[in-house]
């Protein structure tokens, strides 16, 4: 049996002997805060409550609210980047890679469902130029994974597997179709008048998600691999006139 004084000097979260906790705590609690109030609004006393340590020891941490959001995005976008790598360099065939690169997105933003707040919070800073994060988190985990899911696309392309598409707008529309689903839950809900957020809602959207980047990419078996412009078709009151 444990003496009383070793049992005083047992760390507990909330204090400086267990580091590595009370920061994850904290990082949680933070961005859950950031993604729902924004870094203005964000209240530290309140992330230092929902973490369950003393504000003094959120400042131990971070030495301001900046400090603690950009800490919060890397946190996010560290464990997205981890978790899509581990797909880009398996050594699948670019059909399947690429279909499992996209059922490993939606799965990861599916149970991180702040992240994509976060990101739009993100994404609205750098475009009123108040962002002193952005370019630290393009060089370090979107630059890489684009550039990586752009040459898997273009493998796939030069082996005939997929049609020729310019990853500058297919990757990010990739994106767009999954993370979109999850920021616009609310007025969706009001539209289709069912929970977009049910486990067996997100299975049937992660479906449609696959389903539509397959048709979008693979070749058709016998179909020319150009990708030609749609015909232009004369106005019908110039047809007319001609025939007559």
């Amino acid at each position: 049996m444990p003496s009383r004084s070793s049992a005083r000097q047992a760390p507990r979260l909330g204090s400086r002997g267990q580091p590595e906790e009370s920061r994850a705590a904290i990082l949680r609690a933070a961005a859950k805060e950031f993604s729902e109030h924004g870094i203005a609004g964000a209240r530290t006393d309140a992330i230092a409550r929902a973490a369950r340590v003393n504000k003094a020891l959120l400042y131990y941490y971070f030495k301001d609210k900046e400090t603690l959001y950009g800490a919060v995005l890397d946190f996010a976008f560290s464990g997205m980047k981890t978790t899509m790598f581990q797909v880009l360099d398996s050594e699948m065939p670019p059909r399947e890679k690429i279909m499992a690169y996209a059922g490993a997105y939606f799965d990861f933003i599916a149970s991180n469902q702040i992240y994509p707040k976060l990101m739009q919070r993100e994404m609205m800073r750098a475009r009123e130029g108040h962002s002193e994060h952005i370019d630290r988190l393009v060089k370090t985990y979107f630059q890489p994974l684009y550039r990586r899911v752009g040459e898997l696309l273009q493998k796939g392309i030069s082996e005939g597997k997929f049609r020729k598409v310019d990853p500058a707008h297919f990757v990010p529309s990739m994106v767009a179709m999954i993370v979109f689903y999850f920021n616009s839950a609310p007025v969706m809900q009001r539209i289709v008048r069912f929970n977009p957020l049910a486990p067996e809602r997100i299975a049937e959207r992660r479906a449609a998600v696959l389903d539509f980047i397959s048709a979008a990419l693979f070749e058709a078996p016998g179909a020319d691999r150009a990708v030609r412009p749609p015909v232009a078709r004369r106005p019908a009151a110039r047809q007319s006139g001609a025939r007559q």
